[in-house]
C-alpha cells in the first residue's frame, strides 16, 4: 500500500518527539505494534471537516463542546506506555473523537470507552464504524464500566484531580493505566500506574501535560 506523505511526516515527528523525551518517559521508540497502528488509522476520519486539513500536524485540534482531540504525539506515548497484548481488554475514559480508542482497537481484543458527552458518543460512533471490538458508552468515566471490569488496561483522557477510585478497583492486577492528573485548564502530570498482583499500586510521573478537564468524576 502507498504510504501517505503527510502521515509519514507525521509518524516522523512522533519519533523524533519520543527519542528527546525519552529521559522521562523510559521509551526511546516506539514499538513496532503502536507505530503500525498510527499508520493504520487515518485521524483525518476523527476530526471535524474544517479542521481535516491540519489532520496531520502535530497538535491538538478542536471537534467541539470545548473537547480536543490530542495531539499525535501524546496519542502514541500513551499507547506505548499501557502496554496493550494481543487479547487485552482496555477501558478508555473520554472517547473523544474516537481516534484514540481506533488505535487501541488496533492493538487490543477489546476497547470498552465511556464519554460524558452524549453527541461525542454518537459522532464517535459514526466514525468507528468497521471496528468491531469498540464498545461506546454514554456516561461518568470517572466510574468506569463495572458491568465489563476487571480491564487488562486503563487509559484516561481528560485531567483528573486525583485518580479515580473505581478505576483503581477495576483495574487487574498487573494492569497498566495512564492518567493525566492536576487541575482543571493547568499543566498536569501524565502518570503511569501498575498494579500489583497484590493489590499495591506504583506511581510514576511521565510528562507534564495539558488535558482538558474530565467531566463527571464520580
Amino acid at each position: 500500500m502507498e504510504r501517505d506523505p503527510a502521515l509519514e511526516g507525521l509518524i516522523a515527528e512522533i519519533e523524533a518527539e519520543t527519542r528527546h523525551t525519552a529521559q522521562f518517559t523510559g521509551r526511546s521508540v516506539l514499538s513496532p505494534r503502536v507505530l503500525a497502528a498510527l499508520r493504520r488509522v487515518r485521524r483525518a476520519a476523527f476530526v471535524p471537516e474544517e479542521e481535516r486539513a491540519r489532520a496531520y500536524v502535530n497538535r491538538p485540534l478542536p471537534i467541539g463542546h470545548h473537547q480536543t482531540i490530542s495531539q499525535p504525539f501524546i496519542v502514541a506515548i500513551m499507547t506505548e506506555l499501557l502496554d496493550v497484548a494481543p487479547g487485552d481488554v482496555v477501558l478508555e475514559v473520554g472517547t473523544g473523537s474516537g481516534y484514540q480508542a481506533a488505535v487501541l482497537a488496533e492493538l487490543a481484543g477489546q476497547v470498552c470507552s465511556v464519554e460524558i458527552i452524549a453527541a461525542l458518543t454518537e459522532a464517535a460512533r459514526g466514525a468507528l464504524v468497521g471496528y468491531r471490538n469498540i464498545a461506546l458508552r454514554t456516561g461518568d468515566g470517572a466510574l468506569g464500566w463495572p458491568e465489563r471490569a476487571p480491564f487488562d488496561a486503563i487509559m484516561v483522557t481528560a485531567a483528573a484531580a486525583e485518580v479515580p477510585p473505581a478505576l483503581l478497583a477495576q483495574l487487574k492486577p498487573g494492569g497498566r493505566m495512564v492518567i493525566p492528573v492536576g487541575a482543571p485548564w493547568a499543566e498536569q502530570r501524565l502518570m503511569r500506574i501498575t498494579k500489583h498482583g497484590s493489590g499495591a499500586v506504583m506511581q510514576r510521573e511521565v510528562l507534564r501535560v495539558a488535558f482538558v478537564p474530565l467531566v463527571g468524576g464520580g
